[in-house]
């Protein structure tokens, strides 16, 4: 019996696998988490996890723990095994797709990954966690200037309008001029998505590959995907579990 945690800047996500079986997936809103089950001791984060109810008694006693954090902080956590966060998202892709040869596009709340797999071994990776506009951020607010659900967003890819700002709050403004110009929604959603692909081709293009495995919330989202595929040529390959795959990479390692 595994457990894996993922403590992401927006959602800390949880995995119990047994075996080759994935037995049992959640998530929660990471501040909220912390407020409820979390503590400092020293310098080492102590989580209480048979109080979240997130595992029975018999599961924690006879279950491995191990752990990865957001972005580059590092991280104590009593009474886990910490890995780093690139590892974890590799091994999750791994474990969820059975690719071998493969380049890792991790899209998450706040920050974005780029990771090069070989033979099943990540060989190279680069990490733009230094602005949030090529992360599930940036389209949040999007959503919000725009008034619609990020999943009316997500469905739109066809005749983008076209959106120039690599910051996410000029690009707030960008898009409000976008919309008194008189852009029908749909079309601005699908320029939204598109600056998404533009801003990580920069990253994708330093470790070309046949193949993209797509993790993290933004992989939801259908219209970037579509963009994405017909930007890159490549086959993108989103897991069953986009979301928990850096969670589920954690119970692997």
């Amino acid at each position: 019996m595994r457990i894996g945690i993922d403590l992401g800047s927006r959602k800390a996500k949880f995995a119990l696998i047994y075996g080759e079986a994935v037995l049992r997936l959640a998530d929660h809103d990471t501040v909220t988490f912390y407020k409820r089950h979390g503590r400092l001791e020293g310098e080492e984060l102590v989580l209480d996890l048979a109080g979240s109810g997130l595992f029975s008694p018999e599961e924690l006693a006879g279950a491995q723990v191990t752990v990865t954090g957001y972005g580059r902080n590092t991280l104590s956590m009593k009474g886990a095994r910490i890995v780093s966060e690139i590892r974890a998202h590799v091994a999750g892709a791994l474990f969820q797709t059975g690719l071998k040869e493969f380049t890792l596009l991790d899209m998450g709340g706040q920050d974005t990954k780029v990771a090069l797999v070989r033979g099943g071994k990540l060989t190279d990776f680069v990490m733009n966690d230094k602005c949030a506009a090529s992360s599930g951020r940036y389209l949040e607010n999007m959503a919000t200037i725009l008034e619609v659900s990020l999943e009316e967003l997500s469905s739109h890819w066809e005749e983008p309008v076209k959106l120039d700002a690599t910051c996410g709050i000029f690009g707030e403004s960008e898009l409000i001029g976008q919309i008194l110009r008189g852009h029908s929604v749909e079309r601005l959603c699908a320029g939204v998505n598109q600056t998404l692909v533009k801003r990580v081709m920069p990253m994708l293009r330093r470790f070309p590959s046949g193949a993209v495995v797509l993790t993290g919330g933004v992989a939801r989202n259908g219209g970037l995907v579509r963009l994405l595929e017909a930007e890159t040529g490549f086959t993108v390959v989103v897991p069953e579990h986009p979301q928990h795959n850096g969670a589920i990479g954690c119970s692997c390692l």
